[in-house]
């Protein structure tokens, strides 16, 4: 017997501790699926094609939290500005400075995540842990009055070897760790369809999983 989307989330929610936020990824998904899961309880959506969210948001209830979780094109910021939730892929100064000024024409503060790079694949984008240090602590950063940084995004490497997963996971927890408190940072974003419990055992406080909902993507051609 298949399993429905509303089943998948209640089985999800009962292997997740009620502290960590699980964000449904959309992306490719129709408009029903995400009703369905919307329907089921499901209020956190992560999609990362700026054009794709801002065309579900018109459609689907007022109060979904819509995430941008792909990397991100400072051009495409202005469409989603009036409200996205939480920007995951941050990883330049320049991004954020996009973001502070989108925001400010809506009267409003995005919260974002900054990206580490913490896989050993070449392919991921983000941030070097210095890369990462010198944004927060530049005079820059600090001038930009409508986004507030509010935790860390990382992605493992696309691997079966769980001990190196591991192994990147611990390493961004102890990075997150050390800039928790100067930073007011609450969000450590890790974890996939394939790794989330190991990424909830090294600390992560929101998981980003799709197929486990949703079933296998999409792609359109």
């Amino acid at each position: 017997m298949v399993q429905s989307i509303k089943d998948k989330l209640t089985q999800l929610h009962k292997e997740i501790p009620s502290s960590v936020s699980l964000v449904a990824v959309s992306k490719t998904k129709p408009i029903a699926d995400i009703q369905e899961a919307y329907d089921a309880g499901q209020r956190i959506f992560g999609e990362n094609k700026i054009q794709e969210m801002l065309g579900k948001y018109e459609v689907l209830p007022k109060d979904i939290e819509w995430h941008m979780i792909g990397h991100l094109q400072r051009n495409k910021v202005k469409y989603m500005a009036s409200f996205v939730s939480l920007i995951h892929g941050v990883d330049s100064l320049k991004t954020l400075q996009e973001i502070n000024k989108q925001a400010k024409k809506h009267q409003r503060t995005i919260n974002c995540l900054l990206q580490v790079r913490i896989a050993k694949e070449e392919t991921k984008f983000g941030l070097t842990k210095e890369e990462t240090e010198a944004i927060l602590t530049s005079d820059a950063f600090k001038e930009l009055k409508n986004i507030k940084v509010i935790g860390f995004m990382g992605m493992a490497t696309f691997t079966e070897e769980l001990d190196q997963i591991n192994d990147e996971f611990s390493s961004l927890q102890q990075f997150y760790e050390k800039h928790k408190q100067q930073h007011h940072l609450n969000v450590l974003s890790m974890g996939m369809s394939g790794d989330y419990q190991l990424a909830i055992q090294n600390g992560s406080t929101m998981i980003r999983v799709g197929s486990a909902i949703f079933g296998e993507r999409n792609y359109i051609a």
